[in-house]
């Protein structure tokens, strides 16, 4: 193992409103983590989903201690991510637990698919990634996972969940470049000469 960990004396603690005041300008993509096999299945909706290399295939995720579907991954060493398209919001609320959806009674209605891992993948996801744990990091209340990928499946659409300032925005790619290059036109100014 390469890392190390450093302890650091700082004289003030950043107080945890500030600091998710801070996060909430970084917008995130909307992904739905899901694990487990069988009856015994679950998801939840993360914005901390990161690719970590091409070479091998692999992504990071950050998952809470107390979520429902860490022990799932843990038992069972697999996970799928499933990154939303800009139309699934009521997917991406039902696996953050509103309502009082618990386990599999989240994918109730959904249809889902299962490779390599048998962890169930949402079939209308942008992209349906499953994944093998390769290296657990548990740091403070949450559990970096280091997952290699093993199979990809992603959908003809474009447009994206992401989650920003505390709500849910669409990412097109064709609807947004539109947007852009309107204002880049609108807003352009003749260079300033010296």
């Amino acid at each position: 193992m390469n890392s190390t960990v450093r302890t650091i004396t700082i004289d003030r603690d950043v107080p945890a409103v500030e600091f998710r005041g801070a996060m909430r300008h970084l917008p995130g993509g909307v992904s739905v983590i899901t694990a487990g096999r069988g009856d015994e299945i679950t998801g939840m909706t993360v914005t901390s989903v990161s690719s970590l290399s091409v070479e091998p295939p692999s992504l990071i995720v950050s998952i809470h201690r107390e979520a429902s579907s860490w022990p799932l991954i843990k038992h069972h060493g697999f996970f799928g991510v499933n990154i939303l398209a800009a139309d699934q919001t009521a997917i991406a609320e039902r696996f953050t637990g509103k309502g009082g959806l618990k386990g599999a009674e989240r994918f109730a209605g959904l249809e889902s698919i299962t490779l390599a891992s048998g962890v169930p993948l949402l079939a209308g996801a942008l992209a349906a990634i499953d994944c093998e744990v390769e290296e657990l990091i548990e740091r403070h209340s949450h559990v970096v996972v280091i997952g290699r990928v093993l199979d990809v499946r992603t959908a003809r659409r474009s447009a994206a969940l992401a989650y920003w300032q505390g709500q849910y925005v669409a990412i097109d790619r064709d609807e947004d470049a539109v947007k852009v290059g309107r204002v880049g036109l609108s807003g352009a100014r003749a260079p300033r000469e010296g």
